[in-house]
């Protein structure tokens, strides 16, 4: 569950770095893509935000999408990794949900090609919300009256309470979840006087320092592709860096661990930079507390360059420039919980 890291600051194929340059920083776009077969509609939205924040998707009834994704701040959890249900502890860092419209694929290793495919793993993960199957989920939103006619309005009449519409929905509501207009937005769409001078320098040094070479794109997340075709990168490239075994970052083999091809050891999805400050603490592991810390990490373990301190401040102090306001959010009133929902 949570994007809120530096992972992937590695050398790409040539074709790709040196394509990157500076008049190639790109803002975020106002409104996130849709695909043609979920487009989105203020009902959509509706459903899928009170979806969102209803923990009667967890089979103890104790644990949303919220929990882990908080979107009154970070849209994380700020724990080394998530606990779900009965207390259980995830194995990797929750990733931010804002800004996760505009990822080619979803999760740290990429398993799931588009947010509606994404919405429909936590719920039946044993350590997440732990149901049994995606039909005791369904059959569980069925069993509460007052959401049929929110389904009704988003997807019309008939048999219209299905987790196909259930992650639709969820998804149209995460494509609100966007945070255009930073700082550094306003910089290169020419408001000069957005960026602070140090933040000016950040931005230089972190595409000397070779950071470009993933992080590129208006996500920061790498080149546009097409949705389901996912950007991963190589972490730790240097494992000799002292901070791989400072920060256990080997443990994990990362994609490999659900495609189980040798050949994918360590890769991940290149992580958006987008609103860090919100997101700590960092890496797939939750192992690193600071973002200046992160910093040297990702310059060390996947560049194999030592940063002067004034260079990794001024490129904190750039990536603190990729903030951007977050979109009001109001807690959804939910439907009753009938009294047998959830079991004696």
């Amino acid at each position: 569950m949570k994007i809120s890291t530096l992972i992937a600051c590695g050398l790409l194929a040539a074709t790709v770095a040196g394509a990157q340059s500076q008049s190639q920083w790109q803002a975020l776009p106002d409104i996130a893509p849709a695909p043609a077969d979920n487009p989105t509609t203020t009902a959509k939205i509706t459903l899928g935000k009170m979806l969102y924040f209803d923990p009667r998707f967890s089979s103890t009834g104790t644990v949303s999408c919220f929990t882990c994704h908080n979107v009154m701040e970070g849209g994380d959890d700020h724990r080394p990794t998530s606990i779900g249900v009965h207390g259980q502890k995830g194995g990797r860092n929750a990733p931010t949900v804002w800004n996760a419209a505009f990822l080619s694929v979803q999760f740290w290793d990429g398993r799931a090609a588009t947010l509606e495919d994404q919405a429909k793993g936590p719920p039946v993960n044993p350590v997440e919300m732990g149901m049994e199957n995606l039909r005791a989920v369904i059959d569980r939103i069925r069993r509460i009256p007052g959401y049929k006619p929110y389904f009704e309005q988003a997807f019309g009449s008939g048999d219209v309470v299905t987790m196909d519409n259930a992650a639709r929905a969820i998804a149209a509501y995460e494509r609100t979840l966007i945070t255009p207009n930073s700082a550094y937005d306003r910089y290169v769409k020419g408001e000069k006087s957005a960026l602070t001078a140090q933040q000016v320098r950040g931005m230089n040094t972190f595409l000397a320092t070779g950071c470009t070479s993933c992080h590129q794109g208006p996500a920061f997340t790498g080149p546009p592709l097409p949705v389901g075709t996912g950007f991963f990168m190589k972490f730790p490239t240097y494992p000799n860096s002292p901070y791989v075994a400072k920060y256990d970052l080997l443990k994990d083999k990362g994609r490999s661990e659900n495609t189980h091809n040798p050949a994918d050891d360590h890769m991940w999805r290149v992580q958006t930079l987008r609103n860090l400050v919100y997101t700590a603490p960092y890496m797939h592991n939750g192992s690193v507390k600071t973002l200046p810390e992160a910093v040297r990490v990702m310059a060390s373990a996947e560049l194999n360059r030592t940063l002067a301190d004034t260079d990794v401040a001024d490129i904190v102090a750039f990536l603190e420039s990729l903030t951007g306001p977050f979109p009001d959010q109001l807690m959804p009133r939910l439907p009753p919980t009938p009294g047998d929902l959830l079991g004696p």
